[in-house]
């Protein structure tokens, strides 16, 4: 059975939010365990930074920048959905962010290779 609800575009957005929190949310504390080696371990970090140099790790830094921005701009579709009234237009302001999110993390990309 297909539920109607789910064939709306703003279904997407909100799937996109919701995945983009929690892998967010699982790369953090990597993050913070990979800086942390700064201070404990430095040569072990040096051997991390050597290896974000690969071109399959930039990629996954594309990757993790796209879902910042995903998630940032969808908390700031659901600010408007709460702050502002309702209108048709909020579908194509959500394809917007959508396409906002690529271009920021497509220039992150750029930058990166």
């Amino acid at each position: 059975m297909i539920r109607p609800h789910r064939s709306h575009p703003l279904w997407l957005a909100f799937i996109l939010h919701r995945v983009s929190g929690l892998i967010l949310a699982l790369f953090l504390p990597v993050h913070f365990w990979v800086l942390s080696l700064a201070l404990t371990d430095p040569a072990r970090l040096d051997g991390y930074l050597a290896w974000s140099d690969l071109t399959i790790v930039k990629l996954a830094e594309f990757g993790l920048v796209f879902l910042l921005a995903v998630h940032m701009f969808g908390g700031l579709r659901l600010l408007a959905l709460e702050l502002l009234p309702w209108t048709g237009r909020q579908k194509t302001l959500a394809a917007g962010a959508v396409g906002v999110s690529v271009l920021v993390s497509g220039g992150f990309f750029l930058q990166a290779i």
